[in-house]
């Protein structure tokens, strides 16, 4: 097995022994007069406050998060040289979660204990979400989470910038139902996310008329997949929901092509391949392909050209930009935003700031939801091109509103 694959119990434990330096806090400036709204303050005495950046810069994630890292960089740059956050400049720490939960936790305590972080950006995949969630929450300090996920989740000290199940997954469900394509196989990653979004799916498809004709998982990490490819050809299904994440997806869409299955013959929707995993798969092993986000590169915009331009000059003009970069970045200017409205850095009044939130992003106006703490995104449907770049094929027309319990859908009432 993955050494990925760290068993609950060890997580738990590791977890645990955390909490016991979570009471030392660090000596410096708190981050505002009420003391109850942090736990292990944050350092606003000098001309400088900290921001966190958890991501995988190592293992297997490391194809997606590296980008996700740079983005962040983007935005602390940009705003300082526009004169910081309530006139101090960002100085951002970054710490490697290396692909590996109790990792993730770990260096989350650091930042907030050690490193004295205002607050975090980062984590990617739901396991890494959970395995921190409790460390941001005994500490009162606050967590940007910028990539979609299954829902049924929310915290008071992490802000869900990503897409919920109800701007990702239903969406896309959707669109496959109106394409006519609705017997299902599910392919995913062995963790959090691909099992609950593909109980998700199946209780979606129970109440539309569709069909689920399979369900194989691969540990995260594994470049194994001739036995489910072969599984999926012998399915019967009209197309296959992707949950997989991480480099697996490069081995996964080459045994694709190598058993002969294409887009057009067998077309897959996924979920977690952006342009950055399009162009480190291949583009002749994606052309034509289905994904579900809430932008793209191609997305059409004043603010999308500029930040395109701005990363492409920072990181490479071949570079590209993707879903969870753009949340990324924005989830920055969110933040600030959200200083600014209180008018401090105390986390109790940043997250009383946050309701109504508006930023004119890449990928078109956002607002954060104070109550559930995740933004409003417009849903597209896309297909990867011959360029390697993906053009939408259908959006929902305006933002969503978030629902990541699903309390507006019937089919999901026993979900949460």
């Amino acid at each position: 097995m993955s050494g990925l694959n760290i068993s609950r119990r060890g997580l738990l434990a590791g977890v645990s022994a955390l909490g016991a330096s979570a009471a030392l806090s660090a000596c410096g400036a708190k981050t505002g007069s009420d003391t109850s709204s942090a736990g292990a303050q944050a350092d606003t005495s000098g001309d400088t406050v900290k921001v966190g950046l958890l991501n995988s810069l190592s293992g297997t994630m490391a194809i997606s998060e590296v980008t996700v890292h740079n983005a962040l960089l983007l935005a602390v740059k940009e705003i300082n040289a526009a004169g910081g956050v309530l006139g101090k400049k960002l100085k951002p720490i970054s710490q490697d979660g290396a692909s590996d939960w109790p990792t993730f936790a770990e260096k989350a305590q650091t930042l907030i204990t050690d490193d004295k972080v205002v607050a975090t950006f980062g984590c990617w995949t739901s396991a890494s979400r959970k395995a921190v969630k409790p460390v941001f929450e005994r500490n009162k300090s606050l967590l940007f989470y910028p990539v979609q996920y299954e829902g049924l989740e929310q915290s008071p000290y992490i802000f869900y910038v990503g897409a919920t199940t109800n701007q990702q997954i239903v969406p896309a469900l959707d669109y496959l139902k109106k394409q006519g394509l609705t017997k299902l196989y599910l392919v995913g990653s062995d963790y959090v996310f691909p099992r609950t979004a593909n109980k998700e799916i199946r209780a979606y498809a129970k109440a539309n008329g569709m069909e689920v004709l399979g369900e194989d998982y691969a540990p995260l990490g594994s470049t194994e997949f001739s036995t489910i490819v072969n599984k999926v050809k012998d399915s019967g299904a009209d197309a296959v929901f992707n949950t997989l994440n991480g480099d697996s997806n490069v081995a996964f869409f080459k045994e694709y092509k190598s058993a002969g299955l294409t887009a057009k013959s067998l077309p897959v929707l996924s979920v977690s391949i952006a342009e950055e995993e399009v162009k480190s798969i291949g583009t002749q092993y994606l052309e034509g392909q289905l994904t579900a986000w809430n932008y793209y590169q191609t997305t059409p915009g004043a603010a999308n050209e500029k930040f395109v331009k701005a990363y492409q000059a920072a990181y490479g003009k071949d570079k590209p930009t993707s879903d969870p970069m753009e949340a990324a970045y924005i989830s920055v200017y969110l933040w600030k935003a959200m200083v600014e409205k209180a008018g401090s850095f105390d986390v109790a009044k940043v997250k009383a700031a946050s309701d109504g939130i508006t930023f004119d992003a890449p990928e078109g106006k956002v607002t954060v939801d104070g109550a559930t703490q995740h933004v409003y995104k417009t849903a597209r449907i896309g297909k990867v091109g011959s360029d390697g770049l993906i053009e939408e094929v259908w959006n929902s027309g305006k933002p969503v509103k978030p629902d990541p319990y699903l309390k507006g859908y019937d089919w999901a009432s026993g979900l949460s």
